[in-house]
């Protein structure tokens, strides 16, 4: 590039590299879990509608009952979750650690989200996950848990209060993850401005460092010509 007043050369700063957000592993295994969920959840919610003698679309593709459907997807989650704890233990201890952290300001980060997801002006925060992620990522392991834990039990028992008392559970859990899932569709979708962008954390693993600066600071390395995020640290 040369400039108008002096004539000289001056180079141009090359753009920052993407910041990595989240390896292939980590990936592969959030997408094994959304389908999983996403199975249990049409097939959950289509025999909770009475549909048990008419195959939805899914009992159709696989020529299963949607009953038996939804028993071996179960199934599958339990079998994810195991991979999570024994094959992934060291990705499981650092969402653990990360997702209990408790930082000084992110009840003030807490406070300012609902306007900040619209126009992008988030505080600062410490850590891997912001404090709503934090939230969020607490409020899945207890419903998926739930979910884990009831449909197991469901399973071995044929009757009696205690299987009623699992039932109920396993249907409140349900709603609540369907209310979990919607909200994390809506975020990632970029329908909130604030988060415009953040679906390629998951989809690639990285985002341009605009992204992460603004919604994982401590993602955002310092390249050519960038400087540490600057702002309220929380």
């Amino acid at each position: 590039m040369t400039t108008a007043a002096t004539g000289t050369d001056v180079p141009e700063r090359p753009a920052p590299a993407p910041a990595v957000r989240n390896n292939a592993a980590t990936r592969a295994f959030h997408g094994a879990n959304f389908l999983v969920v996403a199975g249990l959840l049409a097939t959950g919610w289509w025999l909770r509608a009475g549909n048990e003698g008419r195959p939805s679309l899914l009992a159709r593709a696989f020529d299963t009952p949607d009953a038996e459907l939804h028993r071996r997807v179960g199934w599958a989650l339990v079998g994810l979750a195991a991979v999570g704890v024994t094959l992934g233990a060291r990705g499981a201890w650092t969402f653990v650690r990360e997702t209990a952290r408790a930082d000084r300001g992110d009840g003030a980060w807490l406070l300012r989200w609902p306007l900040a997801a619209v126009t992008g002006a988030f505080r600062r925060h410490r850590g891997h996950f912001d404090p709503g992620q934090r939230l969020a990522n607490l409020a899945f392991v207890v419903t998926l848990g739930t979910l884990i834990v009831t449909g197991v039990a469901m399973t071995t028992l044929s009757g009696g209060p205690t299987f009623a008392t699992m039932v109920r559970l396993h249907r409140a859990a349900t709603v609540a993850l369907t209310v979990l899932v919607i909200g994390h569709l809506i975020v990632v979708s970029g329908l909130l401005p604030g988060y415009r962008g953040a679906w390629r954390a998951m989809v690639t693993g990285r985002v341009p460092v605009r992204t992460a600066r603004r919604l994982w600071p401590e993602d955002a390395a310092p390249g050519p010509g960038a400087d540490r995020p600057t702002g309220p640290a929380s």
